[in-house]
């Protein structure tokens, strides 16, 4: 089960084909519901190396960095080993 924590958003990288889908309307709107009711959906990260790469939040991420924030709710997806 995955379970949802705090994480730097400092050692958060964002792939650049993930990053060309940013709209920042969309950012604008997320940052006013989130000052509103918080943070409802955690985002997705895996971890490479000594940094977290992001699955899936990409708007959450800019949102929660717009507003200042240090550290997002966010869920540590981990590969299958096979």
């Amino acid at each position: 089960m995955l379970e949802k924590k705090p994480y730097p958003i400092e050692r958060i990288y964002v792939p650049v084909r993930r990053a060309k889908t940013l709209d920042q309307q969309r950012v604008l709107e997320l940052a006013k519901d989130i000052l509103k009711n918080g943070q409802r959906t955690p985002i997705q990260l895996r971890i490479d190396d000594k940094r977290f790469v992001l699955i899936e939040g990409l708007h959450r991420l800019e949102a929660i960095r717009a507003l200042g924030g240090d550290t997002i709710e966010a869920y540590l997806v981990r590969a299958r080993m096979h």
